[in-house]
């Protein structure tokens, strides 16, 4: 599965309360929007929670869902994150065929991609990964000829990447005791 294309990540800021997912949901469904992936959970605020919404970018166009998203009561904030100016991480679980034979190579597979083995069973192992999308991608695309058994992804979560200049007044200090 190939999670690149042409995609827009959307994280929204909503009250947390009951129905907000489905409001939120329903309100692509009705435009028929194509969600990709969806995540949510509580922020930092127990009142809010973030919801990373990643939409097929050739379904829907961003501006109306913003429009429409604004709309909508319990929604507090709604941000579009170009790829370059986000952090995105996907968790992915894989039950994998992993006889004795083949036990080592999987387990070195995992080692290169920084995976976890979660569960060892006598023709298989389970491993958790966490990465970008691509990364998935590419440890998917290797574990498939070892035959994957069961497969699970979270979807993506992003938030914006920080700045990267120093504030003016830590250029001021540093120009003063040079």
């Amino acid at each position: 599965m190939n999670t690149s294309g042409n995609f827009h990540i959307l994280t929204i800021l909503v009250e947390n309360k009951f129905g907000v997912l489905a409001r939120v949901a329903g309100l692509f469904s009705r435009r028929g929007y194509n969600i990709f992936s969806l995540a949510v959970s509580p922020t930092e605020d127990e009142r809010f929670s973030r919801m990373t919404v990643v939409v097929d970018g050739d379904s829907a166009p961003i501006e109306q869902i913003t429009k429409q998203l604004n709309k909508l009561i319990p929604v507090v904030k709604v941000t579009e994150l170009a790829g370059s100016e986000a952090v995105e991480r996907e968790l992915m679980l894989a039950t994998v065929k992993a006889s004795a034979e083949f036990r080592s190579q999987v387990t070195e597979l995992a080692s290169i991609f920084e995976a976890k083995i979660l569960d060892v069973g006598f023709e298989s192992m389970t491993l958790m990964v966490a990465g970008t999308p691509d990364a998935l991608d590419a440890i998917t695309d290797l574990l498939t000829p070892f035959g994957v058994i069961e497969l699970q992804r979270t979807g993506r979560i992003a938030l914006p990447k920080l700045a990267r200049r120093p504030a003016r007044r830590l250029r001021a200090v540093k120009n003063k005791t040079a």
